[in-house]
């Protein structure tokens, strides 16, 4: 297991390489990671991109910050849901990245199979229903999804990924967004090719 310091300057750096590719613009976003009985999490109102380690705040799974003086994101039950939910998962990243925020904000997944890494890696990519942020129906309404995929999109708001280790969390991401820019430029090139299911079924059988 990592210390608290070595789980915060990997916040702190995999935020900048965030907010270095544009995908956690100003405000937007937050980062935690599993630690003892709970999480470390960004504060309310921090910058995944500028972030220092008075940022970071010790969260238990009620959502009770352990540190004085510092709030948790708004975004924490999300968190703690899915860690509750997912025990392999050690790290969260949520973020409005451009392109997977536009397909959330048209209303629209990632699903149907175009690229190869991206069945292999997620299988679909699925749309969460639009819940005002910060609030418990936000939660239920992600976090249902997370019962089959790691990954998703949600309505008018943006992508959140979970994984065992926070490189992977930030390639997944980085994989996604890739993903949708390759969607809307199929699209506008006169719609993607689709794999069969047959083609899709046998490059999940690669796993």
């Amino acid at each position: 297991m990592f210390s608290r310091e070595e789980l915060v300057k990997q916040i702190i750096d995999y935020g900048k390489l965030c907010g270095d590719k544009n995908y956690t613009p100003g405000y937007s976003g937050n980062i935690s990671a599993r630690y003892q009985d709970g999480m470390l999490i960004t504060t309310s109102g921090s910058a995944n991109g500028y972030l220092c380690e008075e940022e970071i705040v010790y969260t238990d799974f009620a959502g009770n910050a352990l540190e004085e003086g510092k709030k948790p994101s708004s975004e924490k039950f999300l968190h703690i849901e899915l860690y509750k939910m997912r025990p392999e998962f050690n790290y969260i990243i949520h973020v409005h990245a451009p392109y997977l925020s536009s397909f959330a904000s048209a209303g629209k997944d990632l699903m149907e199979p175009i690229m190869a890494e991206n069945v292999f890696y997620f299988g679909g990519i699925p749309l969460a229903e639009y819940a005002l942020p910060s609030t418990m129906d936000l939660v239920h309404n992600t976090a249902k999804y997370f019962n089959k995929y790691d990954a998703v999109l949600m309505e008018n708001h943006g992508f959140i990924v979970g994984s065992k280790t926070m490189k992977d969390a930030y390639l997944k991401l980085e994989l996604a967004e890739s993903y949708a820019q390759v969607v809307l430029n199929t699209n506008i090139l006169g719609g993607p090719k689709l794999l069969s299911k047959e083609q899709a079924a046998k490059i999940l059988e690669l796993r």
